[in-house]
C-alpha cells in the first residue's frame, strides 16, 4: 500500500518535473525571440506573473537569462550553451538511441563514471537490469534521480557547485577522481572538431579529463549536431576512446574518416528495447 509520505513525494517530483519543462520552455522562447515581456511570458504558458518571476529568478541564477524591468532577455554566451537547461531539451530521439547503444558497454557490478552530459541521463532509466552497479559522478540531477534506486551504490563527487549545469567541478572534485579507478566511463563533449572533443569551459574540460584517465575503458557519445559545432576548449582526440557512438543522422562522411583513423565508431539504431 502506498503510504502518504510516498504520494507526497510522487506529488513532489512530478511538480519538480512540471517546473523543469516549464524552465526550458521559457529559456527556448526568450532565446528565440532575445527579449520577452514577462507578462507575455505568463500568458503564453498559463501561469502567473509571481509564477513567471520565480523561475526567471532561478534562470538569471544560472547565468542563462536577465530580467529587468518587465522583460526577460537572452544571453546571448557559450554558458547558456552549456547550460543542462539548454541541453536537456535538444536531440532527444538521438540521445535515447545512443544511451541505448551504451548499455551494451556496462557490464553487472561495474563501477561507472557519468559526467554532467545530457545524454548520460537517459540510461538512468534502463541501468536496472545491469545491478549490482556503482555509478560515480559529479552531477547533481543524476545523484537525485538514483539516491533510491535499488542495486545502486551511489558515489557522489563534491567540490564547488555550478548552477548552470548542475554539477561541481574544480579542484576537490579533480582530486577525488584521481583517488578512484572505475572500470568504465561514459560522457559527452559539446563539440568536435578535427576530430578532438571540445567543450565551452575549462573547469568543464578538467572534471571530463579527470574522469578520463581515471577510468579503464572510455566511451563518448556524440548525436550529428557535435560535428556542427565548435567550442573553445580541447579535450582529447576522438581516437583515444575505446568507443565513439552517434547516431544515425551522423554524415558517413565522419564515420568512414573516424574509423580510417581506426576509430571504433558504434552508429546507434533506434530502438524499441524496454
Amino acid at each position: 500500500m502506498t503510504t502518504m509520505r510516498e504520494e507526497r513525494a510522487v506529488a513532489g517530483d512530478a511538480r519538480q518535473g512540471r517546473q523543469a519543462q516549464r524552465q526550458r520552455e521559457i529559456t527556448e522562447a526568450v532565446m528565440a525571440a532575445g527579449a520577452v515581456r514577462i507578462e507575455d511570458l505568463a500568458t503564453r504558458f498559463d501561469i502567473s506573473v509571481m509564477t513567471v518571476h520565480r523561475d526567471l529568478d532561478e534562470l538569471e541564477g544560472r547565468g542563462l537569462l536577465r530580467k529587468s524591468r518587465g522583460v526577460a532577455t537572452a544571453l546571448s554566451s557559450a554558458l547558456v550553451e552549456s547550460s543542462d537547461v539548454y541541453r536537456a531539451s535538444r536531440q532527444l530521439a538521438e540521445k535515447e538511441a545512443i544511451a541505448h547503444a551504451a548499455l551494451d558497454f556496462i557490464e553487472t557490478g561495474q563501477a561507472i563514471m557519468l559526467d554532467d552530459s545530457t545524454t548520460t541521463l537517459h540510461l538512468l532509466p534502463h541501468l536496472a537490469p545491469k545491478k549490482p552497479l556503482t555509478v560515480i559522478t559529479n552531477t547533481l540531477t543524476i545523484m537525485e534521480e538514483l539516491r533510491s534506486a535499488n542495486g545502486i551504490t551511489m558515489l557522489g563527487l563534491g567540490g564547488q557547485y555550478y548552477n548552470w549545469c548542475s554539477a561541481y567541478m574544480g579542484r576537490i572534485t579533480t582530486t577525488t577522481i584521481g583517488s578512484l579507478r572505475a572500470d568504465l566511463l561514459v560522457m559527452s563533449m559539446s563539440a568536435i572538431s578535427d576530430d578532438v572533443a571540445f567543450h565551452q569551459t575549462q573547469e568543464t574540460v578538467d572534471v571530463k579529463r579527470a574522469m578520463f584517465e581515471s577510468s579503464h575503458r572510455r566511451i563518448l557519445l556524440a548525436d550529428h549536431t557535435k560535428f556542427e559545432r565548435r567550442a573553445l576548449h580541447a579535450m582529447l582526440p576522438l581516437a583515444q576512446f575505446d568507443a565513439v557512438i552517434v547516431d544515425t543522422g551522423t554524415d558517413p562522411v565522419h564515420i568512414d574518416r573516424l574509423r580510417d583513423k581506426g576509430v571504433n565508431v558504434v552508429v546507434a539504431r533506434r530502438t524499441s528495447r524496454p
